[in-house]
């Protein structure tokens, strides 16, 4: 028996579907607006959410990402009258288990229901048999434990493995995390960065050479494939990997073998591939410089790690924990941590995500080495001065509507309308700013990948892009 909420302004729909899940011996409630919904999902434990996109009090995508981080972390199933190419990605990005059209029928629910809960069942006896080895990922955010959810699987087969994320995001941790929960754990992980380097050497490095294969090949050099055998192959940086290369590492991932630089006999190596990158692969493939062969071999799982803005409330985990690990190497008495120093570290927006955080826990570490409580004083000047400097243009804005609306205090605008207009005429310049490059809408935003579409869509701005973008491609 499961526990089945609807949150529908329909309330003829909602006492149709709580008669068939009824039936169907769950339990079964619904709610006629967000807040309701919300409410019941916070008291009560769910499995599965039915959820409409059009409710009195706001978006239903909107409040999808809240519903999910509900301690039962119920499914959730998109109902919708009016649904769209756009709400649909949004949806799917945001975790939605499925996104169905109305009108429903009792059939339909009764199927999109069962499979689900089949689905959730056979999810919780697979997470009740692993217990993930973690060392180094910090946190138990949302978007954390998702990834975490996605290196289960990972490790429970031997498909190859594309860890996309922007730079300092931890993608070696993950990387190195579902090599040690995999059957290959006791062989070797091996770790090839490719921007590191040059075309002449990605063969030799990767294939190894025999000696004389060419000048400066003195003696027999075993490839980084050789080694990974019955292990794990790393290629960080992957979309760094020459295009010249890129058909030959194909056929070895294809066929697994390979012929050293210089050989004459192939070699057969038993390697499983995890490849990482923080750069975009599908817009390289329209430039040329990656091959879309290549990255379907590469993504048979997709791991996508959020930058730490993101995960603000992964930060003083990941404080206390690296705070604890430097004194130790470093042979310190572990420091006290003041209230200001996390505020400033939770203000930060850490365009270098976790690997900045460490670097600046280890300067303020040294500069505050024989006191005995780390305070925000410590920090790097970079840091500071970029929080101070966003102080100054917040109190500036405020000041400046402040006195736009005290010189004509007899024509206030309405609070809603002027809020939308100044989000409307954001993103609109935003967009136009990126050219479309959502990555970089939310990098600058600081807003989610599911919220930036939300108001997109909202204001209908990212269909008159894409508009545009046919146009231009067009032309």
């Amino acid at each position: 028996m499961a526990a089945i909420l609807i949150i529908d302004d329909d309330k003829m729909l909602c006492e149709m579907l709580c008669l068939k899940i009824g039936n169907m011996r769950h339990n079964v409630k619904y709610a006629l607006t967000i807040e309701q919904g919300l409410e019941h999902a916070s008291s009560d434990a769910f499995d599965v959410v039915f959820l409409d996109v059009r409710l009195p009090d706001g978006n239903g995508l909107e409040a999808l990402p809240k519903i999910r981080e509900m301690s039962s972390a119920p499914e959730i199933i998109i109902i919708t009258g009016e649904g769209s190419p756009d709400g649909a990605e949004l949806a799917i990005e945001s975790g939605a288990w499925d996104y169905v059209e109305k009108p429903l029928s009792a059939n339909a629910v009764a199927l999109h229901l069962t499979r689900v809960l089949q689905y959730r069942e056979g999810k919780a006896s697979t997470k009740s048999r692993i217990l993930l080895k973690r060392e180094g990922i910090i946190g138990e955010s949302r978007q954390i434990r998702s990834c975490l959810d996605l290196v289960g699987v990972a490790s429970n087969n031997d498909s190859n493995v594309l860890i996309t994320g922007e730079t300092g995001t931890g993608k070696e941790i993950f990387a190195k995390a579902i090599h040690e929960n995999s059957a290959r754990a006791g062989e070797n992980f091996m770790v090839v960065d490719c921007a590191a380097l040059t075309e002449n050497l990605v063969e030799s490095t990767l294939f190894g050479h025999e000696k004389g294969a060419f000048t400066g090949a003195d003696k027999i050099q075993t490839g980084l494939i050789k080694l990974a055998h019955r292990g794990t192959l790393f290629l960080d940086e992957v979309g760094e990997l020459p295009v010249s290369i890129q058909k030959t590492f194909l056929r070895v991932l294809q066929e697994h073998r390979y012929r050293p630089v210089g050989g004459k006999q192939e070699i057969e190596s038993n390697f499983r591939l995890v490849a990482a990158t923080n750069r975009n692969l599908e817009q390289m493939l329209k430039s040329g410089e990656f091959r879309s062969d290549l990255l379907f071999r590469l993504g048979t799982t997709t791991i996508e790690l959020p930058p730490l803005r993101e995960r603000e409330q992964d930060i003083k985990d990941l404080v206390f924990y690296y705070v604890k690990k430097l004194c130790d190497r470093y042979g310190m008495e572990l420091k006290g941590l003041s209230p200001d120093l996390f505020e400033s570290l939770e203000t930060y927006n850490w365009p270098g995500n976790v690997r900045e955080l460490i670097n600046a826990l280890e300067y303020t570490l040294s500069v505050a080495r024989s006191e005995p409580i780390l305070c925000s004083f410590h920090l790097p000047n970079k840091i500071r001065v970029r929080l101070v400097r966003s102080s100054m243009a917040e109190t500036s804005s405020n000041k400046s509507d402040s006195i736009a609306i005290t010189e004509n205090p007899t024509s206030f605008p309405n609070l809603r309308s002027l809020l939308e207009k100044t989000e409307r005429q954001y993103f609109q310049e935003i967009i136009s700013f990126s050219d479309g490059d959502i990555k970089q809408v939310c990098s600058i935003s600081g807003l989610s990948r599911a919220v930036v579409y939300g108001r997109l869509k909202k204001y209908n701005i990212a269909r008159r892009f894409r508009d545009a973008e046919k146009n231009n491609r067009s032309k």
